[in-house]
């Protein structure tokens, strides 16, 4: 099953495929990925998704000039898929992040990965490390995934986001069990109170506000 911000690697074909349905000003940056064999990136549906079909996007590096960022979005058949993976490992990252975030970065990856907690890249940061492009600036964000399976997982890695976020410029979003996704910002201030609390929810086929308690009965011991 697919989530959003998997990672797809597609056939020869299946690119050419998918270069034949978007502009032929977009049409060159899908080449330069088929080329090198870069991952395209799992996005929401469409809200009546067709069979045996998956909606993916890249994001191109940012202008750099203006800074403006060309996300492309596009769809292929899942026939046309050679592979697929989770997305970025957080020690997978480091290398392409700013000299000046490596240390404390590299203490959030030690601390997340000692704990025994999943953390992984998205944005910037992952397509950077993936393809060797200038996608980060001063301004730039670091796009964290973190994927808790029990109640006390969660409270965890919430107290490392919390805590690394005075240092590092964290962003990014809490994945349940489910697949559905909540900015972790958001989760930390909701689970202040919980009982009374809705999140903005992401899934694969939609958005939705939902109650934070219903979030937590994903988890193992749930509060």
């Amino acid at each position: 099953m697919f989530h959003r911000h998997n990672r797809v690697w597609l056939s020869a074909g299946g690119w050419q495929r998918a270069i034949q349905t978007v502009s032929p000003a977009h049409a060159r940056e899908l080449m330069r990925w088929a080329e090198n064999d870069w991952p395209a990136v799992v996005r929401r549906s469409d809200p009546e998704p067709g069979k045996n079909i998956l909606y993916l996007g890249l994001t191109a590096p940012p202008d750099q000039h203006t800074g403006a960022k060309v996300r492309i979005p596009f769809s292929v058949c899942t026939e046309d898929i050679v592979r697929f993976g989770a997305p970025l490992a957080i020690i997978g990252a480091e290398s392409a992040l700013p000299l000046a975030w490596h240390s404390v970065f590299s203490e959030l990856s030690d601390a997340a990965t000692s704990s025994k907690l999943e953390f992984r890249v998205y944005g910037s940061a992952a397509m950077q490390a993936i393809t060797g492009l200038p996608y980060l600036g001063a301004a730039s964000d670091i796009d964290l995934l973190f994927y808790p399976l029990t109640n006390a997982q969660l409270h965890q890695g919430l107290n490392l986001l919390n805590l690394y976020a005075k240092r590092l410029p964290l962003d990014g979003e809490i994945v349940f069990p489910s697949g559905r996704a909540v900015a972790w910002k958001e989760c930390a201030q909701a689970l202040e109170n919980p009982d009374r609390a809705r999140v903005l929810a992401k899934s694969l086929l939609r958005l939705d506000l939902v109650h934070v308690a219903d979030l937590l009965a994903e988890l193992e011991n749930p509060a």
